[in-house]
């Protein structure tokens, strides 16, 4: 979880919420969740969430059920990535998948998602929140789609990646910066401002996500090295490279191999570290910081409005 002294008794409501809610009255739902609960998790959606709010008409009452839906939804769709990538760790301990196998992963992972209909069911007095986290969700579900039917294509653009990031990550941490401010009462120009200060927020955040996947120390990341390119998931870096490189052609030949071992896949690393790729997503994960940090401009002048602005700050620099 972020260390936020900010909203830490709020994160606090947040995680019992979030125990309670998935204590069941079946022995083995209940073991799975708190499964997932125990491997802890940054607690992002619900953070932004609670700030949203704090730049607002701000009680706790009104924004829990949201910001624990959002974390719902995020999980739901963690639970389901790992049946996809057959992953075997998440946060360096086994996912449900690897423990319980794909059958009841995909039960959690879609009662997970039923559990956040229940608590956004509550905010039937705002339509704007429901209409907003319905279309969020199925424009998660392209973007990861659009991922999948691209894996292995080596001839995707930067606007493709860009495309496909926003739907996959940016949009529902847009929504959370969002609709923490619009349960709250705020007026349009401080919800649209936060929005935009979550889409960039996600896309540097997802574009991070991408470069220490390539970088990062195996046992911070919490899962292998590499295994985007394992999957054939083309990153920004690696687009990069593959314009860039002098052994471009030697990388497309490494990525489009099925039955790879796993030093190519230690060289392809090579080949994108040594292109400059790393160094230039880092610097397009910064301009989307800048952007971010921007969109707060028309926020009003509250404590909250700092956070987020450090926040930003975290996200392009964290190590894991």
């Amino acid at each position: 979880m972020l260390d936020l002294p900010e909203i830490k008794e709020e994160m606090a409501a947040v995680e019992r919420e979030l125990r309670a809610t998935l204590k069941t009255s079946v022995p083995l739902l209940t073991e799975t969740t708190q499964h997932l609960l125990q491997a802890g998790g940054k607690r992002l959606r619900p953070a932004f969430s609670l700030l949203g709010a704090k730049c607002a008409d701000f009680k706790l009452e009104r924004v829990l059920p949201l910001a624990v839906a959002l974390e719902l939804i995020h999980m739901a769709t963690l639970v389901h990535d790992d049946v996809v990538d057959a992953a075997v760790t998440r946060r360096g301990v086994p996912t449900v998948r690897a423990q319980w196998g794909n059958r009841i992963s995909t039960h959690v992972g879609t009662y997970l998602f039923a559990q956040s209909l229940i608590l956004i069911a509550g905010y039937y007095d705002n339509p704007m929140i429901a209409q907003v986290l319905a279309n969020t969700s199925i424009k998660m579900c392209e973007g990861e789609i659009q991922q999948i039917a691209s894996t292995f294509d080596v001839q995707q653009s930067i606007k493709d990646y860009f495309r496909r990031i926003n739907r996959k990550t940016a949009l529902l941490i847009a929504a959370s910066c969002q609709l923490g401010a619009v349960a709250c009462n705020a007026p349009r120009e401080t919800h649209a401002a936060l929005r935009r200060y979550g889409h960039h927020i996600g896309m540097a955040f997802q574009i991070t996500d991408d470069i220490l996947d390539l970088v990062a120390d195996q046992e911070q990341l919490g899962k292998p090295v590499g295994s985007d390119l394992r999957q054939g998931i083309i990153t920004l870096p690696v687009i990069y490279a593959l314009t860039h490189s002098p052994k471009r052609e030697r990388l497309k030949a490494i990525i489009f191999s099925r039955t790879r071992e796993e030093e190519q896949i230690e060289e392809a690393i090579a080949i994108v570290r040594r292109s400059g790729g790393i160094e230039y997503a880092v610097k397009v994960a910064q301009r989307f910081t800048l952007k971010a940090k921007s969109s707060l401009k028309p926020l009003p002048d509250r404590p909250a409005k700092k956070v987020l602005a450090s926040i930003a700050d975290f996200v392009s620099s964290r190590k894991f």
